[in-house]
């Protein structure tokens, strides 16, 4: 066991670790619930929750059992060959969505690079449209860090110093259908969107917005894909965002809370889009093994038979409105957005400084995060209850009068 100080920890951290993070100086050493311990013992509420991955929060004993007996088992054997947990999970996330087939990735952003290689070969070779090879997604989107992926986020700051980008991606604005109409032309493969918007600032579209969408890939006959990396797992009180609309993707890109905190993605189709794919045009060497489809599993177990599904839905109306005490006391602070336990507080970045909220309520023992320009973003796990929900508006309404 390490003798070093947290201090010493993060100045090692800092020597040894590539400079592409700049991580506040704290040593996380367990966690139970909603809350995580540091190297000091100081306690801390999670109110990011590993940017939405921890869906049953620290040391759940569901999750932690499916692990400890899976890795007694079996780990990994490569997709030259079947694992049982793998077969199973793909089935249950087919009866969960709209989807009829499942692949394994790692990540969100392999999981969206699988879906974009889908979408371009099942209308180039299926379809016989070689010309079909653009997508067209949106401004302020995120869709990972890989070149692809990238190459689909509307932000620039994420482009800069990785030029040229992969070619091939328009970005119209989101929410905003007609934008999207004018973008589409005879080359286009598909419509890349958030069902929410999570990297820019936990923006809910119009209603309307996603059926729209939907509506222009049937007439255009172009594949329609909603990245909800983010938004899946009843993180907004449905198993997918997407649900909520009543509009059904032809292919949808998960990861994040999926494992629970086992780094395990997922892109999922349709039948007829699925024979975009056959053996050998794409694959993962770790995916679906065998330890992170069983965590996954017990993830969807878990929050089926406790209830999470309501509990995202209800506890995420409870901090909505505590959100909106804190807009109405707080000059600066515009609106609440989001669904479910997915929730942002809009604010004037003008007036009101995130990154000094951000760090002050982690000091007084309360993680968020920031999102978009204008944003913070609170995303806790998905059994987060009335009495956390109470302290964490508690300390940020200390900490926002404090700051402003």
């Amino acid at each position: 066991m390490s003798t070093l100080t947290q201090t010493e920890l993060a100045e090692l951290a800092g020597s040894v670790l590539t400079p592409n993070y700049k991580p506040a100086p704290i040593v996380f050493e367990r966690g139970n619930g909603v809350w995580l311990y540091d190297a000091n013992g100081k306690r801390y509420l999670d109110f990011a929750a590993g940017i939405a991955v921890c869906a049953l929060g620290h040391g759940h004993p569901a999750l932690t059992k499916a692990i400890g007996e899976q890795a007694q088992n079996l780990l990994h054997v490569s997709n030259l060959y079947l694992n049982k947990p793998a077969i199973e999970l793909a089935q249950r996330l087919t009866q969960i969505s709209f989807a009829d087939r499942v692949y394994f990735s790692n990540s969100g952003a392999e999981s969206n690079e699988a879906a974009l290689k889908l979408a371009r070969r099942y209308l180039q070779v299926v379809r016989d449209q070689p010309n079909r090879s653009e997508f067209i997604s949106t401004t302020k989107s995120f869709h990972g860090r890989t070149w692809a992926a990238i190459s689909a986020t509307g932000q620039p700051k994420y482009h800069k110093g990785f030029g040229p980008l992969v070619p091939g991606f328009k970005h119209v604005p989101y929410n905003d259908l007609d934008a999207m109409a004018a973008a589409v032309g005879p080359n286009t493969c598909a419509i890349l969107v958030e069902p929410i918007q999570g990297e820019g600032g936990v923006v809910v579209p119009d209603e309307g917005y996603l059926l729209g969408l939907r509506k222009l890939c049937d007439e255009e006959g172009i594949l329609l894909i909603f990245d909800e990396v983010q938004t899946g797992v009843a993180r907004t009180g449905n198993w997918f965002a997407y649900q909520h609309s009543g509009v059904s993707p032809d292919i949808i890109t998960l990861a994040k809370g999926l494992g629970g905190g086992v780094p395990i993605g997922a892109m999922m189709c349709s039948e007829a889009v699925a024979h975009g794919f056959q053996p050998g045009v794409h694959a993962s060497t770790y995916g679906g093994n065998p330890l992170v489809c069983s965590a996954a599993m017990a993830v969807l177990k878990t929050i089926e038979a406790d209830g999470l599904l309501s509990n995202s839905s209800q506890m995420g109306d409870y901090l909505a409105a505590g959100l909106q005490e804190l807009v109405d006391q707080f000059d600066g602070l515009l609106t609440v957005r989001g669904r479910g336990l997915m929730r942002g507080i809009g604010v004037d970045p003008e007036r009101v400084d995130r990154a000094a909220i951000v760090s002050s309520a982690r000091d007084s023992g309360l993680l968020l995060t920031t999102a978009g320009t204008d944003a913070l973003r609170l995303v806790p796990p998905l059994i987060v209850g009335p009495s956390h929900i109470d302290e964490a508006i508690k300390v940020l309404r200390q900490v926002i009068g404090e700051v402003c």
